[in-house]
Order: C-alpha cells, then sequence, then structure tokens
C-alpha cells in the first residue's frame, strides 16, 4: 500500500514539472480533425497507440492527448489538444485546449472543451453532450494559485503574496485540525490510496462547478442567479480548503518516512505541517508550482466528497433510512 502511494503521488508531482515548463500557448485555430495529429509533430504527446486497451483513466498535462486505440476510462488533457481516432468509453475533458474528433472516434459519454473548441468531423459519433466554452481564460485551471497579474515569478510582491497564502494555509491546518482532525486524517486516508481516482472525481467535481457558475452568471436572473453564484463558490471554497489539508497531511506523511524510521509514524499535525512546507516550496518554482498546487487540489477536492468529509458516509439515503426502517422492515 505505501509503495503504491509512492509512486502514485510522485507522478502526481512530477508530472506537472516535466511537461509544464513552457509557458502556457494562446489558443490556436482549430485545424481539421480528418487530418490527425502525427507523433513527429509532437513526440511528447501521451499517445494510446492503435490496438492498444487502457483500462483506467489518461490524463496528458501540458501536452497533447491522442487517442488511436480504446481508452475504457475517462481521458483529460489539461493545456493541450485531444484528438480522438478510436474509441472512449468514458468522458473526454480538455481544459485550455482544443478537442478534436476525427470520423472513426467513438465517445459513449460527454465531450468538454473549457478554453478550446470541439472539431467534430462527419461521421463521429458521440453519446453524450458537446460542450465548449473557448472563451475561458486557462488560468481559472490553477484555481486561484497560480496568476501573478503580469508581474514576474520572482518580483518581491509574488513572493511575499505566495508566502503570506502560505501562512494563510498554516492556519487553516490548524483550524481544521483542531475541530475535525479525525475526519480530516480519514480524508487524507483516501488521498494515499487512490490519488489518481480522486484525481479525475475532483476534475470533474470542478467542471461541473464550473458549468454551474456559467449557467448561473450568464442565464439566471440577478435575483436568483447571484445568490447561486455565491453558492457554489463557497462549495468550491470548502471543498478546496478541506482537501488541501488532508493532501498536506498525506504528503508530509509520506516525506517524513522516506527520512527514516523514526518518522515512519509521525504526529498527525506534524505530517500536515511538513506536507505544507513541501508544496509550499513547490509553489515558489514559477509555473511548475501553480501545476503541483492545481493537481493536489484536484486530488483534495475528489477525496473530500469521495469520504464525505471523512465522515465515509453515503450521500444519499436508501429507502429503508429515509423512512426510518431498520434492513429487516422494523422501526
Amino acid at each position: 500500500m505505501r509503495t503504491r502511494f509512492v509512486y502514485a503521488l510522485a507522478a502526481t508531482l512530477l508530472l506537472p514539472v516535466l511537461w509544464s515548463v513552457s509557458p502556457a500557448r494562446a489558443a490556436e485555430a482549430v485545424p481539421e480533425a480528418s487530418v490527425p495529429e502525427r507523433a513527429a509533430d509532437n513526440p511528447s504527446a501521451l499517445v494510446l497507440a492503435e490496438g492498444a486497451v487502457a483500462r483506467r483513466q489518461l490524463v496528458a498535462v501540458g501536452r497533447n492527448l491522442r487517442i488511436e486505440g480504446e481508452a475504457m476510462a475517462d481521458v483529460a488533457a489539461l493545456d493541450g489538444d485531444a484528438w480522438i481516432t478510436g474509441s472512449v468509453d468514458g468522458d473526454v475533458i480538455v481544459l485550455g485546449g482544443n478537442v478534436h474528433l476525427a470520423a472513426t472516434a467513438r465517445v459513449s459519454s460527454d465531450v468538454f472543451a473549457l478554453g478550446g473548441m470541439v472539431d467534430a468531423a462527419a461521421g463521429c459519433v458521440v453519446d453524450g453532450r458537446m460542450v465548449s466554452h473557448p472563451t475561458i481564460s486557462a488560468a481559472w485551471l490553477t484555481l486561484l494559485e497560480g496568476p501573478t497579474v503580469g508581474l514576474s515569478a520572482f518580483d518581491p510582491l509574488v513572493v511575499g503574496a505566495k508566502l503570506a497564502l502560505v501562512t494563510a494555509w498554516l492556519a487553516v491546518t490548524l483550524l481544521f485540525f483542531a475541530v475535525s482532525g479525525r475526519e480530516v486524517l480519514a480524508t487524507s486516508e483516501s488521498v494515499t490510496l487512490e490519488p489518481f481516482r480522486n484525481f479525475f472525481l475532483g476534475l470533474t467535481a470542478s467542471l461541473t462547478l464550473l458549468l454551474f457558475a456559467l449557467f448561473f452568471s450568464a442565464f439566471a436572473a440577478a435575483l436568483v442567479g447571484i445568490p447561486m453564484l455565491a453558492l457554489v463558490v463557497i462549495a468550491a471554497l470548502v471543498l478546496k480548503l478541506w482537501g488541501m489539508v488532508a493532501v498536506f497531511h498525506a504528503a508530509g506523511r509520506w516525506c517524513l518516512g522516506l527520512l527514516g524510521r523514526r518518522f515512519l509514524t509521525p504526529a498527525p499535525l506534524n505530517a500536515a505541517v511538513a506536507g505544507l512546507l513541501v508544496l509550499g516550496a513547490f509553489k515558489l518554482v514559477p509555473w511548475v508550482g501553480a501545476w503541483v498546487w492545481t493537481a493536489a487540489t484536484l486530488i483534495g477536492i475528489g477525496a473530500t466528497l469521495e469520504t464525505k468529509f471523512g465522515r465515509r458516509e453515503p450521500w444519499f439515503a436508501t429507502a429503508e433510512e429515509a423512512s426510518g426502517l431498520a434492513p429487516d422492515g422494523s422501526w
């Protein structure tokens, strides 16, 4: 179990480091989907070759994604394009890029392109919805962790703001452990056991909240839309705060465990502070820090939803529970 978490956390943290060192590109014109991207044009693309089968989710961070074979779960590209010539038995989610569906493409669920466009060739099959919102800035992906208002990453104002934010996170960590430490540890356990599953769950939840926010701001009347938009923002903030504290603990416990046996079972608060310091150091690294914190945020949000804020209760009661009946029919 520990080895599995080590590999998962290392991959989650290193993917942004390896593939996000170049500046974000501006949205480009969408080429025809009938002309698929060639590997020679982008050798760093994540490719599922023709004839290959992927049974778990595929995520491309800072590079393009090409699905020529059969993906049996969701696929996503962050700050990159998705080229689909094969089949996807799930959602196709692209943030900060375009989706290209060739004539042979088959998608059993929805296609989302936020910060880009959907180019669907004649003959492709999409069983779900196709949603495109090209005017959304890719900056929202950093979830308020990355933008520097045009200043240099080493500007004293930017560095001071990031250090102040780390200090604020320390206060939040202390508060959550004082009020609901046991529940935070339960969420942290989910971060450790299923980081990739939680990443996709958090990505889907963030996407859903964003679509709700866009709907309320664009179509709902001001009397209804503004309060609902405020509720969406508050819900996203609460999920982010709780989830990040759980990620701090999981990351700190793993890092301290690497130092030796005396740190294998550190005090929970000590582990959380250590994890905050490690992720805080990443925050000071230009561009890389934004992607690391974004990945950590999505994992935290997913773990929070998975564990229902550490309580591990079902989100919806069964008919017997709602009526007050026991499983055997008694009260």
